[in-house]
């Protein structure tokens, strides 16, 4: 079946009438989690809201007011999830978010457009395509593509734009000879009716669904972002047309000022600059990593050298890592003492390392890293993990503590 958003995509208003009104679920996510809502799926004779197809995303709008959350195709029927009810005979007046719909309508075009050109030109052809929140990728059937190349594409692609190509839509039934050697990946199993192509004049036709543009000059202009490697040897080739240009363009000047007052450089020194940074960072991170060396030896040598020490050091650093701990423990040795040490954030995330005799820390290891909240492993008299939870380390080295004198008296 066509519906009345594909027989005229820049319509945004449509009365018609309900047709079945039955419960149902939707599976959404929310914050990265599932949910699922309760409410209605419903079916009317017509609609202007397009349903999910052809790699485009369905439209969002309103029945009588009411949200439709998701819009799918099964068989000759639009399904318009919604979360009131609406009596079979209802009369309904659908308006459609157009903002939405129209982004993906120069989305889709642009797709056409690009994947027209690159078979026509190159001989590789679309295998599929990705419709993302901010940027849209092709998939073409070629395990490599040049510079130039992409740059020959983006040209003729915006010739196109700026000689106003018009963009038809027509139907034709299904056995129509006129649908032979049109490009298109086939019809869906459950497809009814009327075939429908669209046809970028001097370009290409192919069959497809989705909603488009009348004339290339409203998808403004395209331009390539570039090419990744994609899988089974072939190219995605990343692109954005029409509004979605303007506001990547919008994007990336504000991004531009706020690194100029970040990096107090102008925009052409900007990648000089972080360079210089990086090299700084580097060398700073170094410089940290060997005092961070010294201070665990000395450190280590402070308590060896204390007549009275105490059975346990228990020491943490804030700013100190595995390395450090592990140098401690390493310089101390198993016999000169329990070693309790801990780095990271002091009430929240870090890391922890238990050394001393091999069945006191067998035993304490695991009871340790329980009580903050993390995991270990460990052998032959030693024992480190991530914790999650370094505030509870005045537990942990009581537990310890606990631990050491219950082991003394049992060797007594």
């Amino acid at each position: 079946m066509v519906f009345e958003c594909q027989r005229d995509s820049f319509k945004t208003e449509f009365d018609t009438k309900v047709v079945s009104c039955k419960p149902a679920e939707l599976e959404t996510l929310s914050d990265g989690k599932k949910e699922k809502l309760k409410g209605y799926e419903v079916i009317v004779e017509d609609t202007v809201l397009f349903p999910e197809g052809g790699g485009q995303p369905d439209d969002r709008g309103t029945m009588n007011g009411i949200d439709v959350l998701r819009i799918t195709r099964q068989g000759a029927d639009a399904i318009h999830f919604v979360q009131t009810p609406l009596d079979v005979g209802t009369e309904v007046h659908q308006v459609v978010d157009w903002k939405r719909r129209f982004d993906n309508m120069q989305q889709h075009t642009g797709q056409h457009l690009v994947t027209a050109i690159a078979d026509n030109m190159y001989g590789y052809k679309t295998t599929s395509w990705a419709f993302g929140q901010e940027k849209c990728s092709i998939e073409l059937d070629t395990p490599k593509m040049t510079d130039e190349q992409v740059a020959i594409i983006e040209d003729a692609a915006n010739e196109a734009i700026r000689k106003c190509t018009p963009v038809i839509p027509k139907c034709y039934e299904a056995d129509d000879k006129e649908l032979d050697g049109i490009r298109g990946r086939g019809l869906p199993d459950d497809h009814v009716g009327l075939v429908r192509v669209i046809t970028i004049e001097g370009i290409d036709s192919n069959m497809c669904c989705g909603t488009h543009v009348y004339n290339l000059s409203q998808l403004q202009v395209i331009k390539i972002l570039g090419v990744e490697k994609g899988k089974k040897n072939k190219t995605n080739l990343i692109y954005l047309t029409g509004n979605r240009v303007l506001n990547y363009l919008g994007k990336c000047y504000n991004t531009e000022k706020a690194l100029c007052t970040a990096l107090k450089c102008s925009p052409e020194q900007h990648v000089d600059m972080a360079n210089k940074l990086q090299k700084n960072i580097r060398e700073a991170l170094k410089s940290k990593t060997s005092l961070l060396r010294e201070v665990a030896k000395y450190e280590a040598e402070q308590y060896k050298n204390k007549t009275d020490r105490e059975e346990i050091l228990s020491i943490h650093r804030k700013d100190g890592d595995n390395e450090y701990m592990n140098i401690i423990a390493n310089e101390i040795g198993q016999e000169n003492g329990v070693i309790f040490a801990s780095v990271g954030n002091d009430k929240g995330a870090g890391l922890f390392l238990l050394s001393g005799p091999a069945d006191l820390i067998s035993e304490a290891g695991p009871k340790i890293a329980e009580i903050l909240d993390g995991k270990g492993a460990g052998k032959n008299g030693r024992y480190q993990g991530k914790a999650n939870n370094l505030k509870k380390r005045k537990d942990a080295e009581a537990l310890l503590r606990s631990s050491l004198q219950k082991n003394k008296s049992e060797k007594e």
